[in-house]
Parts: structure tokens; C-alpha cells; sequence
């Protein structure tokens, strides 16, 4: 693998020029100060102004644009999201097993129509409730375990471990040669679909050292002086998505087509007609909430600002 690089202090990305993706925004607060007091805890729940995310399973319940919220229904296992204007909100934690990853078709499309505050709300609850609904036993002794501190973890009164919800970090980058930039189509994504190449961070390595290594793995890439732009929390099922800049050395490619169906470099004009979604664009671009889509701009609006 090639060596990452370091960080390019005079081309790092001012985080105030790079486009929000979707699933970031959230304004509730927390409230960690309630997740360890039961006695507050058994208060907000109780709360007459207390209200629950309305879901089935995983997927919202979404109307006129906006999350629909129910009231809290007794004996159901729930987690705090935090308060909102003070009001307790909690999710329900389904009673069946999930399939994290899995959504259903037309679910993004709603997403989309949300306000960016509902959205990111709806983000953290999802990764939340399905952690609690694959992490019902201890992973240590096997034993059942039971939520505490509002639901932001589980104990196992068998062996006494407790357990924590994970994020899983994922980089996805854009390596740029020679005022282009490297994309790639997934395997069964739809024709025409063009995106930033990811892949998840491995045990004992850097952000710099996963994109250099993915990028050498999927695409034969190697790259160097690797600068951060932004993040975006992606709840299909909990993972932080770094979005990343760097320099190719060349632009030979060795496409891994075990994962990847296609690669090529599309270059500014390339980018601004799929972002525009013109007629006869070289490729189609990533949907607006997600962090590619920020990522290919902010790297457009770096090349005309230099151009």
C-alpha cells in the first residue's frame, strides 16, 4: 500500500463551503444528563408533552412532509432521543430482529422531503433502535441483556459487561489527477450512476491509511496528501461517512471488479453537467443528500475558484 501522505494545510476545504449532506442538522438536545437518572428518566417518560418517533419496524411514518410523532404506550421499550423545546422524544425499539442495511425503495425519496432537522433526527433514532434490536444478547457470555441509561446501552446482569452502541467510520473519496477527479460505479447500482469510491476503515489504521488503501484496491490508485472535507452520518445501519480529497500519482487504473462494475476520471465539465443534471451528462450524479454529492461540489467550486 502506498504511503497517505500527510495533510496539505493550504488546500484543506473550509468546512463553512461544503454543502451539508443530508442526515446532519440535528437540534435536539440529547439531554445526557437524563439517561442516567431514573427517577428523571421515569418523568419524561411519563411526561404529559412526551411523544414517540411513530415507526413500523425501522421505517418512519412520514406525512405532509414531516416525521409523525404518537404517544408513549405502556410497557414498550424505548430510547431516549433527547428533548425537543423541552418535550421528551423517544423511539421504540421493534420487537423483531432487523435487517439494518435494508430499506425500503420509495424510503429515501421521503427522506428527502423532510426538513433537514427531522432527517438527522430520524438518522440517529434509526441507528439506535437497530442496535438495540441485533444486540439483544451479551456478546461476551452469551446471556440476555436489558437497556439502561435511557436506552444508550445495555447491561448484562450475568457477567456485568456493558455494551455500547458502535459507529462503523467509512471513508469516501475523490483522488484528483491532473484537474480530474476518479469515480466508480457499485456493482448493480443503476446505469449511468457515478459516485465517489468508500470503503470502511480497518482495525488500526488512519483515515489517510484507508483512503490510500482502498483506493489502491478497488482502482490501482495510489495517493498521496490526503485532505479532509467533511462528514455525514448514514443510518443504513450506523456508520460515519469521512469525506476525503487527495492526489493521484497517475491515472493508470486497475479496476478490482469484485467491487466495482466501472471506474473513470470525469473532469470539472464532467461534474457540473451531472450535478446540473443535463441532458446527455457523461454520468449521473449521487443524490443531493448524500456526502458525494457535497464532495464532488466542493471540489468543483475549489477548481472554478482556482481556475
Amino acid at each position: 500500500m502506498a504511503a497517505a501522505g500527510g495533510y496539505h494545510p493550504g488546500r484543506l476545504f473550509r468546512p463553512e463551503a461544503v454543502t451539508p449532506p443530508g442526515f446532519t442538522g440535528a437540534t435536539i438536545d440529547r439531554a445526557d444528563h437524563l439517561r442516567a437518572d431514573p427517577v428523571r428518566l421515569a418523568a419524561a417518560m411519563a411526561d404529559p408533552a412526551a411523544r414517540v418517533l411513530a415507526m413500523t419496524g425501522l421505517e418512519p411514518l412520514i406525512a405532509d412532509g414531516r416525521l409523525q410523532w404518537r404517544d408513549v404506550t405502556a410497557g414498550e421499550e424505548l430510547v431516549l432521543l433527547g428533548l425537543d423545546d423541552g418535550a421528551p422524544r423517544f423511539a421504540p425499539v421493534p420487537a423483531e430482529p432487523t435487517k439494518g442495511a435494508w430499506r425500503a425503495p420509495e424510503l429515501m425519496g421521503l427522506l428527502a422531503t423532510l426538513p433537514r432537522t427531522e432527517m438527522a433526527l430520524y438518522a440517529g433514532a434509526r441507528s439506535l433502535i437497530d442496535w438495540h434490536a441485533r444486540h439483544r444478547f451479551c456478546a461476551a457470555c452469551g446471556s440476555a441483556t436489558a437497556a439502561f441509561k435511557g436506552g444508550w446501552g445495555r447491561h448484562c446482569d450475568a457477567c456485568g459487561a456493558q455494551h455500547f452502541p458502535r459507529t462503523d467510520p467509512v471513508v469516501i473519496m475523490l483522488a484528483e489527477h491532473d484537474g480530474r477527479v476518479l469515480l466508480g460505479r457499485g456493482l448493480n447500482w443503476p446505469e449511468g450512476r457515478y459516485s465517489a469510491l468508500a470503503g470502511f476503515v480497518e482495525p488500526g489504521e488512519s483515515i489517510e491509511e484507508a483512503v490510500a488503501r482502498e483506493l489502491w484496491e478497488e482502482a490501482g490508485v495510489r495517493v498521496r496528501d490526503v485532505r479532509y472535507v467533511g462528514s455525514q452520518p448514514w443510518p443504513f445501519p450506523s456508520q460515519l461517512m469521512i469525506a476525503c480529497i487527495c492526489d493521484a500519482d497517475d491515472d493508470a487504473l486497475a479496476v478490482d471488479a469484485t467491487e466495482l462494475a466501472d471506474c473513470f476520471w470525469a473532469d470539472a465539465a464532467d461534474v457540473a453537467a451531472a450535478l446540473a443534471g443535463a441532458p446527455g451528462a457523461r454520468f449521473i450524479a449521487p443524490p443531493d443528500y448524500a456526502i458525494a454529492h457535497s464532495l464532488l461540489r466542493a471540489w468543483l467550486d475549489q477548481r472554478r475558484s482556482i481556475a
